[in-house]
């Protein structure tokens, strides 16, 4: 996250351009006072927004247009170049709109637009429900919160979280905010004041033990109970934790909750030795973050190279060359065997010296509740292309949910936060009767130090990596293929290509 740009970059739009100056097809980026503004034509049509992405202030010139929508590049944003409107997640507020008017063969931007209502769908009286209870305080859950309330849902949400603290943006929590250059305050995915100004009952601390499909109720710890017309289950996953000895220990962490990361944070202030248990995304994002703070880090797993079963050898090697430049040690295919005291001892006989150690060896979905309320469970809670589960009335959506993924065909679970975010603002709309299919394309990043890596697709197996670029120079798009057909693509410094993709594979699902 980046702070909002104020800066007068451009020309000066009041004053106006040649409309020379904007080609068909092409950005620009003026100002208008203090305010950036994005301008972007298409035939006689021009269209000027914000120049930044409202979620981490990425900068839309270098976005992909696509129709009427302006993509971000950074983390794949959507927005309505008519309204502003976010319609996709990671991003939640509108962009601001500005007036444009042509005159003697100059573009002016006139002043900022009254920003209209986002258009909704009126859902019929019958298909309206009273109360919409969301199980998660997580991704899923704010975005269908907030989905609802945006399409002007007047009924009741209670959303009940076992999380002491209100939705975060995870994401942040692996990445600038662990690494100490992100504030606290940059955490929350909205302030404690927005969920009672849009009348979401927000339980934070509370565990929901049990649903009842048939009198269509959730049965609280305590025993208390609340009823439901609609319900989401956006549970999310959960940390596996260690259960060799010594794992007990006070300075042996998990990172998953806000709390979570106070603590390591706060560990962080004196320890000077970490050990990260696991070479997946989190893990190496800690063990980066770490690193910037000055500690030693070390990185144990039982894998020959660091995220070779998702991102491919290539990418693999680079990814440890990347930690490995700014001082992280590795130790692949080992594993720990024993934590005493402030040493953690491994399978090879290898002793490593821990003031810290972080874990992160996985997550397993949190779908106990979908198996006591006797719904579908397959590695995941089932659900059909509407997020809808095997019970009435039930929606599931990320990381819990398998759901029939229309471009590979396959039924798939990702644990992405961009996917979770969306497939919320899905199943939002689908409590509310409008029958929409989810059809994005999943995506996710990941940052190592001053690399960010964007990945969009699926692609659990492969049989062939093209490679384009040079990924040692930081300027590479790998595509992952299996039968000819592609099914993921990863990048760096590949922006538009990488949203070109996406744009891709969503109208080959379109056209299907």
């Amino acid at each position: 996250m980046t702070p909002k740009q104020t800066n007068t970059t451009g020309p000066d739009l009041v004053r106006g351009i040649g409309l020379a100056d904007l080609p068909d097809g092409s950005k620009l980026v003026g100002h208008c006072g203090d305010a950036q503004v994005l301008l972007m034509r298409r035939g006689p049509q021009i269209f000027a927004v914000d120049a930044h992405c409202t979620h981490y202030n990425g900068p839309l010139v270098d976005g992909l247009v696509s129709g009427d929508t302006v993509r971000c590049p950074w983390h794949h944003a959507c927005f309505d170049l008519r309204t502003g409107e976010a319609l996709r997640a990671p991003a939640f507020r509108p962009l601001a709109c500005w007036s444009v008017e042509q005159r003697d063969g100059k573009i002016f931007v006139v002043g900022k637009r009254k920003r209209a209502e986002p258009t909704t769908r009126e859902p019929s009286a019958e298909a309206m429900p009273g109360k919409i209870v969301i199980v998660g305080g997580g991704a899923a859950g704010f975005a269908a919160a907030e989905r609802l309330r945006r399409e002007q849902y007047p009924g009741s949400i209670v959303m009940l979280s076992d999380d002491e603290a209100p939705p975060v943006d995870r994401p942040n929590l692996s990445k600038d905010y662990l690494s100490g250059k992100a504030p606290e305050d940059w955490v929350p995915l909205r302030g404690e004041g927005y969920y009672s100004k849009n009348q979401i009952d927000l339980r934070l601390g509370t565990q929901a033990v049990r649903i009842d499909p048939h009198t269509r109720e959730v049965i609280l710890a305590g025993g208390g109970s609340i009823p439901y017309d609609r319900l989401l289950l956006a549970t999310g996953a959960e940390p596996v934790h260690l259960t060799i000895p010594g794992a007990d220990q006070p300075h042996v962490h998990t990172l998953r909750s806000l709390a979570d990361c106070r603590a390591i944070i706060e560990q962080a202030k004196t320890a000077k030795r970490v050990v990260v248990l696991g070479a997946s995304f989190i893990g190496l994002e800690v063990a980066a973050a770490l690193r910037s703070r000055g500690m030693d880090v070390q990185v144990v797993a039982p894998h020959k190279q660091p995220l070779g079963r998702v991102m491919g050898p290539q990418m693999g090697d680079f990814i440890r060359a990347l930690h490995e430049k700014n001082g992280v040690v590795f130790h692949m295919e080992d594993i720990a065997s024993s934590i005493n005291g402030n040493e953690v001892e491994l399978r090879s006989g290898k002793t490593l010296p821990a003031d810290l150690v972080v874990a992160g060896i996985g997550v397993r979905p949190r779908t106990s509740l979908a198996e006591m309320a006797g719904l579908t469970v397959d590695r995941g809670v089932a659900v059909n292309s509407f997020l809808q589960t095997s019970a009435p009335g039930i929606f599931a959506a990320g990381d819990i949910a398998r759901w029939p993924d229309p471009y590979s065909g396959e039924d798939i679970r990702v644990e992405h936060w961009v996917v979770a975010e969306r497939q919320g603002q899905t199943a939002a709309l689908n409590m509310l009767g409008q029958n929409e299919k989810f059809a994005a394309v999943p995506f996710f990043w990941s940052q190592h130090y001053d690399v960010r890596i964007n990945y969009v697709g699926h692609a659990e197996r492969w049989d062939k990596i093209t490679v384009e670029g040079d990924i040692t120079g930081r300027d590479c798009l790998l595509r992952f293929k299996r039968d000819g057909h592609l099914l993921a693509a990863a990048s760096i410094s590949r922006d538009i290509d990488n949203l070109t993709i996406e744009v891709a594979m969503e109208r080959e699902m379109a056209a299907r």
